[in-house]
Formats: C-alpha cells, sequence, structure tokens
C-alpha cells in the first residue's frame, strides 16, 4: 500500500481562491476584513510565521497590519495596543504570535483580545464554545485538518481516532472536533504507558507532539490516515515533521507532507476565521 498524500498546499490554494471572493463582496459592501498581527521581539521562526500570515492575507484580499515590539517592551504596551484594536472597525481579528517573552503574561495577554477578534481562537470564551459545540472560532490547527478529512471525504463517525500531544493550540481542540465529529477518540501524551499500543489501533492518527519522526512505521494501523502536525529541523537543516514519512507512508491510507501538509492549512484557516468574523460583523 502506498498512502494517498493529503496535499495541504492544493487544499489550501483551493480554499484561498473562495475566500478572496469572499473578502471582495465584503470590500465592495464597504466591510473589508482586517487582521492585526502583534509580534513581540525578534524571534526569526515568528518572524517568518508573520510575514508567511500577513502575506497570506494581503493575497487573499483581507487588510492586515503587522504591529512589532522589542523583546523587552512592558506587558501594558500590548495590552494597551490591544484594547485600541478591539475598538478598531477596521479589524476583525487580532492575533498575538507565540511565543512571548518570559516576562510577559501569555494567558493574560490572549484574554485581553475580545472573543469576537480572536481569531486564533484560544480565549477562554472560546475554547468553552467549542466544548459545547458551538464555536465562535475553531483553532486554526486543528481546523485545518478537519478541512483535510472533509475534502478527502473520510469518514470519522464510529471510527478510532489517537491524538499525540494535549496541547490547548491542537492535541485537546482537535480531540474535541474528532468526538464531534461520533469519532472515539484517545488523547496520548509523555505519561502515557505503551503508546504504540493506543497509535497502532487508531483509524485516525494525528501527530503533534514537536519530535522529529517519533511515529514509526511499527506504531502505525495498515490503512490509517496519519495527519502530521509536526514541523522539526534535522541537523542538516531540513524539514520533518513528528511522523516517519517514508516507511508509513508506505503503510497508511493517507498521509499529510511535511512541509506541505498541516502548515499550508493553519495560515489559509485563519484566513477563514478572519472573514468569517467580518461576515458576522456584516451581519451576514
Amino acid at each position: 500500500m502506498t498512502a494517498k498524500i493529503l496535499d495541504g498546499n492544493a487544499l489550501a490554494q483551493k480554499l484561498r481562491a473562495d475566500f478572496k471572493t469572499r473578502a471582495t463582496v465584503l470590500t465592495a459592501q464597504g466591510m473589508r476584513p482586517g487582521l492585526a498581527v502583534i509580534l513581540v521581539g525578534d524571534d526569526p521562526a515568528s518572524q517568518v510565521y508573520v510575514r508567511n500570515k500577513v502575506n497570506a492575507c494581503l493575497q487573499a484580499g483581507i487588510h492586515s497590519e503587522k504591529i512589532g515590539y522589542p523583546p523587552d517592551v512592558d506587558q501594558r504596551t500590548v495590552l494597551d495596543k490591544i484594547a485600541e484594536l478591539n475598538a478598531d472597525p477596521r479589524i476583525h481579528g487580532i492575533l498575538v504570535q507565540l511565543p512571548l517573552p518570559r516576562h510577559f503574561d501569555s494567558d493574560a495577554v490572549l484574554e485581553a483580545i475580545s472573543p469576537t477578534k480572536d481569531v486564533d481562537g484560544f480565549h477562554a470564551e472560546n475554547v468553552g464554545a467549542l466544548m459545547q459545540g458551538n464555536p465562535r472560532f475553531i483553532p486554526c490547527t486543528p481546523y485545518g485538518v478537519m478541512k483535510f478529512f472533509a475534502d478527502a471525504g473520510i469518514e470519522l463517525k464510529g471510527k478510532e481516532a489517537v491524538v499525540l500531544g494535549r496541547s490547548n493550540i491542537v492535541g485537546k481542540p482537535m480531540a474535541m472536533l474528532l468526538m464531534q465529529a461520533s469519532a472515539t477518540v484517545t488523547v496520548c501524551h509523555s505519561q502515557t504507558r505503551d503508546l504504540a499500543f493506543h497509535t497502532r489501533r487508531a483509524d485516525i492518527l494525528v501527530a503533534a507532539l514537536g519530535k522529529a519522526k517519533f511515529v514509526t512505521a511499527e506504531m502505525v494501523k495498515p490503512g490509517a490516515v496519519v495527519i502530521d502536525v509536526g514541523i522539526n529541523r534535522l541537523p542538516d537543516g531540513k524539514l520533518c515533521g513528528d511522523v516517519d514519512f517514508g516507511p508509513v507512508s508506505e503503510i497508511a491510507a493517507a498521509i499529510t507532507p511535511v512541509p506541505g501538509g498541516v502548515g499550508p492549512m493553519t495560515i489559509t484557516m485563519l484566513l477563514a476565521n478572519t472573514l468569517e468574523a467580518a461576515e458576522r460583523e456584516a451581519g451576514r
């Protein structure tokens, strides 16, 4: 068996074409969607992520603002800017690039964003709405994974799904979305005993651990759908995921590559959330 490659770049391109049409309609009605991205510090990876998000907005017809601060900026300055953006009718989505410097209280910063503009879906109010099955915003990476399933016609109802990782950004919301799609969900983490026992029975396996090539072929059920959320840099500078792609792709039914899988979809769903926020504001 050779797995079907779930191409994130192709799916993202298809979705973004629709987004541009929606943004054009809103702009013609005087409601151009707007996203503000706050970056604190000079972390190279964060700078790349922010640049990619801003460029994606421009290509989709979404207004974007990048607001940068030095790493030693005080938290109050950032909180004041968030309050200003909360009140700005031109801005429909606010994103604070993580991680923040050590002297910041990240939870306090995220909670300062208006729930109606929290396009990352990290505000406690939005987390609660997701838990109740009535989300305002779905966190971008799990949202993108669900789009993979829908686009490929992958049935989730009644399937055994295993999520590796329990982060607030990916693991927990991913498990919740799979559960709401009527899959039977197991969440594994660093304290899970006999991890391979769980992964080998998974019809759907989502790896979000942050460990290069951690998931080997021996850990995967033949015919499983494998979603690799991880992105790791090897000593030679190349990128890889949490899944040992070559061997696993020989036994899986479908798999996402790294790069070119979940990554492009994460940014794409940020655009989706920003558009949805603007459409709500426009009463559509």
